[in-house]
């Protein structure tokens, strides 16, 4: 570990899987020897989609190996208040569903806060909640999250270091965060009871986890910042027995990942010379070939300057290689190629790749779009009951008889009329919603240039699983995408390798398509070339970019009519993410233009804008490799 610039003990793994299965592996030893001893266990627990890895690690153990809950005492960080235990939302009920019924913990082990205790008696239930921890011993060990505000717990900005469990008002950012389980932002309770800072320091063991490059912003304050209370997490360099364990994508924006020229020597290779060089234009503002040997030296890049000969050797490679991204021939001229491009939701085409889709089909290419989950989600419930409208009237105008008619308008109505938020659709409101995505799609492909009968719709069954959480891959799943590949045979294959979608949806649709590729070539098939995009939230860094195609003021107009196609998408997206508002149209646009700004201002051709892609599989420096922990 870096002491100069980390302020708490940081481990670093390739995937989330990883860094749960050893956070797991510490609970399960733990747990074992406590109850080998005649003791109990106490955890302190976290919910939402980050600690789920460590839950079905438990799970599984207990399962498979025996792992005994009988003597674990649980209390878990926080709630929502107002909110009832049964509403699919809570923490009850999620804590519930994804772990507790999963072991053999005893029910009058489990303590959460309430959601339903009367205000009045919110600060006597608090005190209880504090006694009974300090009943039970005290917390062994506490796993944490952190959200985007820095908070632990709901330990918002603001939370003092010596705060107990009490009722907090949450962050606006929080609740933006939570929106997509509540199924819009305006559903998310606006308070919640947590555990308090001091609470969570009491703890004998503390375990922060965060995956997913949306974290890597606000992990680098709590990781490399001072202590404050505008970022609670930052509390817990005061901790004695804190590790925060990340992935990469969560840690990038470290300074031992981001610039690791600053901690002191490196060994350099070609992709962390193009990363130190990239960096170094942008801090001192100037173009690639216009680097010095003084600007090496005055940022900490003299090494660099010393081992590669000098600054114009270094800067004459990373142009040529930045420039060699570049090209208007995605496919190459030299032969017309099979493409395939997976689609994580219905828009996922066109809003990260549009221009280049529509590239492909002009210059003749043999391209096919699949989608791999319905989508419906993110269908507003109003939108459902207009295209239910439609559908009755053309019906009625086409021969469906009265009786047929109105039984299923009528359903329909109804249903959506008393829905509550997080009520989960009939089959019926379901498949509506999937109608409307679907035929978003083929308007948007043909707008695209692509014939309907390139366009499959995978509708991959992970997702119509009742929790988001419930969501992995399964063996039907992969045989989907595998079916597709043996009967495309694609020589080049696109998906998404975005890891900030709120729902994890790219994650999983990602693994479905890894899985198929390697069923697909362990049964002889060639391997296709395979190309990652990224999403609406996050572009690849310049040094990591290995195809760049620029986009004209026309092409670019053109991606934003194909998203526009997706009118259920417009102007208000069920899941726009937690920190940025804007529509998905706009976060493209401005994505590509800035992509093209950057090459620009490094020197490279000036462009209006550029989809990037990065080949897999994916490449990282050898002192990014070395940071990685390998258990």
């Amino acid at each position: 570990m870096h002491m100069s610039s980390e302020k708490v003990p940081v481990r670093i793994y390739e995937d989330a899987e990883a860094a749960s299965k050893v956070v797991a592996g510490e609970i399960a030893r733990l747990v074992a020897e406590q109850s080998a001893a005649g003791r109990a266990t106490v955890l302190g627990l976290a919910t939402g989609h980050t600690p789920l890895g460590v839950y079905r690690e438990l799970a599984r153990r207990h399962r498979e190996d025996g792992l005994d809950f009988s003597r674990v005492v649980t209390f878990n960080l926080d709630e929502y208040w107002p909110i009832e235990p049964s509403v699919r939302q809570s923490y009850h009920a999620w804590m519930h569903e994804n772990l507790f019924r999963h072991v053999n913990v005893r029910p009058e082990n489990i303590h959460l806060p309430s959601g339903t205790v009367a205000e009045d008696e919110i600060g006597a239930h608090c005190a209880a909640y504090e006694q009974a921890i300090r009943d039970a011993g005290g917390i062994d060990y506490q796993i944490l999250g952190i959200g985007n505000t820095g908070h632990i717990g709901f330990n918002e900005p603001g939370a003092t270091r010596h705060s107990r469990t009490r009722r907090v008002r949450l962050d606006r950012v929080t609740r933006k965060a939570a929106a997509s389980d509540f199924f819009g932002e305006e559903n998310v309770p606006e308070m919640a009871l947590t555990m308090g800072v001091a609470t969570i320091m009491e703890a004998r063991q503390v375990r922060l986890l965060a995956f997913g490059e949306h974290k890597a912003p606000i992990l680098k304050r709590a990781v490399e910042g001072e202590v404050t209370s505008a970022v609670a997490a930052s509390y817990l360099h005061e901790h004695p027995d804190c590790v925060f364990h990340l992935d990469e994508a969560a840690a990038a924006h470290l300074t031992r990942l981001a610039a690791p020229w600053l901690m002191g020597p490196c060994e350099w290779d070609e992709r962390l010379q193009r990363q130190a060089v990239v960096w170094l234009a942008g801090r001192v503002e100037k173009p690639i070939l216009k680097l010095t040997d003084e600007d090496y030296n005055e940022n900490g890049l003299g090494d660099l300057v010393r081992q590669r000969g000098g600054a114009y050797r270094i800067n004459i490679a990373v142009f040529r290689h930045l420039m060699n991204t570049i090209t208007g021939w995605p496919g190459g001229k030299d032969r017309r190629r099979r493409v395939l491009l997976f689609s994580p939701h219905p828009d996922d085409d066109v809003i990260s790749m549009g221009g280049t889709l529509i590239r492909f089909v002009e210059q003749g290419h043999e391209v096919r779009v699949a989608h791999m989950v319905t989508g419906y989600l993110a269908v507003f419930d109003h939108n459902a009951a207009r295209h239910a409208d439609f559908v009755a009237n053309f019906n009625h105008i086409f021969g469906l008889t009265p009786e047929q008619t109105a039984a299923i308008e009528a359903h329909i109505d109804q249903f959506l009329r008393h829905k509550q938020p997080g009520d989960l659709d009939t089959p019926e409101v379901r498949a509506v919603k999937t109608l409307v995505r679907r035929i978003e799609a083929l308007d948007a492909a043909r707008f695209c240039g692509l014939p309907e009968d390139c366009v499959h719709f995978l509708e991959l069954p992970f997702y119509e699983a009742e929790t988001i959480e419930g969501r992995t891959i399964g063996p039907e799943d992969v045989d989907r995408v595998r079916s597709l590949l043996e009967s495309v045979k694609p020589d080049m294959i696109f998906a998404a390798g975005d890891l900030s979608d709120p729902h994890g949806t790219h994650r999983v649709c990602l693994q479905a398509v890894l899985a198929a590729l390697e069923a697909y070539t362990r049964a002889g098939n060639a391997a296709p070339e395979l190309w990652l995009y990224r999403g609406a939230w996050q572009e690849w860094p310049v040094h990591a970019i290995d195809m760049a195609v620029p986009l004209s003021p026309d092409e670019l107009l053109r991606k934003r009519y194909a998203i526009f196609r997706h009118e259920s998408q417009k102007d208000r997206a069920m899941f726009p993410g937690p920190s940025d508002t804007r529509e998905f149209w706009q976060r493209a646009e401005t994505r590509n233009m800035a992509t093209a700004q950057l090459y620009d201002a490094l020197g490279l051709p000036e462009y209006h804008g550029i989809e990037a892609f990065a080949r897999w599989p994916l490449c990282r420096s050898a002192h990014a490799e070395a940071q990685l922990q390998r258990e």
